[in-house]
């Protein structure tokens, strides 16, 4: 990651700006436990219309800067421009820095590429939509879509190289009906509409054998999956691996109604070139087809991520509790204080909340006892609302 270390000085003054950043506020660390540590600085910059954090600390008779990580944005250059923008202001002697933009390779263009706040404010169609979860090289995905010029296809992976390779491929072929995501499948069903989808592929998923918590079948993604599965439509697993296939049967075998198939060694018009390799080894490939019967009806997440109170935030931090919130569907931690020492009643709280298998990381900015999230709200998942109330009532009391 960019950083830069330089020699001890004293931070700069705010608000301020230069070279086109500007610098909002430093927040400074507050230790609430019991534990002593070394302060840390939170920068607060807006530059090119984003708001991030870079984060300033203590390294031996030095100091560094960096992107702090909860809210770290792309391109890259932009958090390059925001250090070199700060030592500049500050006439840092530097000791070490990787933030030369020189030859910076030009970011290819990703029309197909969607961020989930696509998915959560935007994204409407009349096609039927078919999505594929995990879906690697691409082989399959960009095959049914080359095939299906009137389907929208989804596909959803979390491997960088992955997604690269496929969205090479998009253009390379010519394909334009596939949008890409990057998040975690888990949670992606709850912004689709019911009844929207015709086919969910599943093909040979991570196993986790000795983690099974993060495998992606499970009773609530199985309830998801036909809830946006449409009147006939099918969730297909495929995977080499029996020990799967018997717990993904287990659980199909014990939904209330359904109709479930069962292949092995199915021939298929296209396979990875793994399927192609566990074939030759002599290994069997399992199918396992759930069809859906039933129409569901649309769910309505009911969200307000606003506070509507306002808080003495030195009051605040002194009672704030330490240890983790756990409830049924989601859990609240707070990690971290900040004070800011150039406002009154102002200071900033970092947490982690929401789902257990994808939690996220947030700030909590107060301004004059008004309390907002930083970098904007968190995506409306269920366990993110449910997190977000039960947060309120304890920032309220």
């Amino acid at each position: 990651m960019p950083h830069i270390v330089f020699n001890k000085t004293d931070l700069i003054s705010t608000p301020s700006s230069n070279n086109g950043v500007d610098f909002k506020f430093i927040a400074k660390s507050y230790n609430f436990t019991e534990h002593d540590r070394k302060t840390e600085y939170k920068v607060a910059v807006e530059y090119k219309q984003k708001d991030f954090l870079l984060t300033i600390k203590e390294k031996e008779e030095n100091q560094m800067i960096k992107i702090d990580k909860v809210t770290r944005i792309s391109p890259v250059t932009l958090v390059k421009d925001a250090l070199n923008a700060y030592v500049d202001a500050n006439n840092c002697n530097i000791v070490f820095s990787n933030t030369n933009n020189i030859n910076q390779k030009v970011e290819p263009k990703k029309e197909y590429l969607k961020d989930i706040n696509y998915f959560v404010d935007e994204f409407k169609t009349d096609k039927e939509i078919q999505i594929e979860i995990g879906f690697g090289s691409g082989r399959h995905l960009l095959h049914q879509a080359k095939n299906n010029p009137d389907v929208q296809f989804i596909g959803l992976e979390i491997h960088t190289p992955s997604i690269e390779q496929a969205l090479k491929q998009l253009e390379i072929q010519e394909i334009s009906n596939v949008l890409i995501v990057n998040y975690d499948a888990r949670l992606f069903m709850e912004f689709i509409e019911s009844n929207q989808v015709g086919k969910i592929f599943v093909h040979f998923p991570v196993p986790w054998d000795k983690k099974p918590h993060r495998r992606i079948y499970s009773n609530e993604f199985i309830n998801e999956a036909l809830r946006v599965l449409k009147i006939g439509g099918t969730l297909e697993l495929r995977t080499d691996s029996r020990k799967y296939f018997d717990y993904c049967t287990e659980l199909l075998t014990n939904l209330p109604t359904g109709k479930i198939t069962i292949d092995i060694n199915k021939d298929l018009e296209i396979s990875s070139k793994y399927e192609d390799r566990w074939k030759k080894q002599g290994k069997n490939i399992y199918d396992v087809v759930l069809t859906s019967h039933t129409e569901d009806k649309n769910i309505d997440l009911d969200f307000d991520f606003t506070f509507d109170f306002n808080v003495d935030f030195m009051d605040l931090i002194k009672n704030i509790p330490t240890k983790s919130i756990v409830e049924k569907s989601f859990f609240i931690h707070i990690e971290d204080l900040f004070t800011i020492d150039q406002k009154e009643n102002a200071g900033m709280i970092q947490l982690t909340m929401g789902n257990f298998d994808r939690p996220i990381s947030k700030y909590l900015l107060v301004e004059d006892g008004k309390i907002v999230y930083y970098q904007g709200t968190p995506l409306p998942t269920s366990s993110n609302i449910l997190a977000h109330k039960k947060l309120k009532e304890i920032l309220s009391k």
